[in-house]
């Protein structure tokens, strides 16, 4: 999206602070339980340790990994501020309805990565993006005043090549698993 289409931190955190995902949404809850049974359990074995990057105010993915034995650290530019990750490593990194909202998402991932161990994960979730130009004019995600960027498989195919990733697993709608080579 255009820069002069963005809008300011103090605008972007009032808009945030109208979303209440937590424990008492159910649905919310059940959707990153869905999230970890299909991309994270099958790689438990390798995953101790993780970073939530953009964990929000309510924490859910967060909980749902120390619930299943996975050490979770929280980043959030707004809600968890504290850059704790700065000098540690993760076996895997989730980043869930972030990377719409980076103005420079390769050297943001590019950052990420370099916490990521070798060999270990990095999930996003955003919406993919639909491929004709019409039905992308008419998509309700590109109405959200937060979002500045959208991808679709040809996007994170190009991103793995960049970054040196692996794509292990997606569901070419909203979520992918990458693995660090």
């Amino acid at each position: 999206m255009d820069e002069k289409f963005y809008i300011d931190e103090t605008h972007e955190k009032k808009h945030y602070d109208k979303h209440h995902n937590n424990f008492e949404s159910l649905g919310y809850v059940q959707m990153f339980d869905n999230l970890i049974d299909e991309f994270i359990e099958p790689n438990k074995n390798s995953i101790n340790t993780a970073l939530d990057f953009g964990c929000g105010e309510g924490e859910v993915l967060p909980i749902l990994l120390e619930n299943r034995n996975i050490s979770c650290d929280r980043y959030d530019l707004f809600y968890f501020p504290k850059k704790i990750y700065e000098d540690k490593e993760y076996d895997l990194i989730t980043s869930t309805e972030v990377v719409e909202h980076l103005a420079n998402p390769l050297e943001m991932l590019k950052k990420l990565l370099s916490h990521v161990k070798r060999n270990g994960y990095l999930l996003l979730m955003s919406a993919f993006h639909p491929s004709d130009d019409e039905k992308f004019l008419k998509w309700w995600y590109i109405r959200d005043i937060t979002h500045i960027g959208f991808f679709n498989m040809s996007t994170f195919k190009y991103l793995a090549k960049e970054l040196n990733m692996k794509i292990i697993n997606h569901n070419n709608k909203n979520i992918i698993i990458f693995q660090k080579q």
